[in-house]
């Protein structure tokens, strides 16, 4: 991919907006010297990440759990 196609990362616009020297520099290829931060801040997302998908699973799950619950009202009511 040429540099003119390149895809720019919401994380680069933020660095962009918080340095322009620093998302500069990082597009040349200088590394960050805060390496532990970053490597925390990227725990954070990925466990967040986690608790996300987590929760639409669960979200999922009980709406299966509400229309089974739905379902069984209505055999019951019908049958009665």
């Amino acid at each position: 991919m040429t540099e003119s196609h390149r895809i720019i990362r919401a994380s680069e616009i933020g660095q962009w907006v918080y340095c322009q020297r620093a998302w500069l520099l990082a597009r040349q290829g200088y590394e960050n010297k805060n390496v532990a931060a970053l490597r925390s801040g990227r725990t954070a997302h990925q466990q967040h990440s986690r608790r996300v998908a987590r929760a639409w699973r669960l979200r999922f799950l009980a709406f299966i759990f509400f229309a089974l619950a739905a379902a069984l009202l209505l055999v019951f009511l019908f049958l009665r």
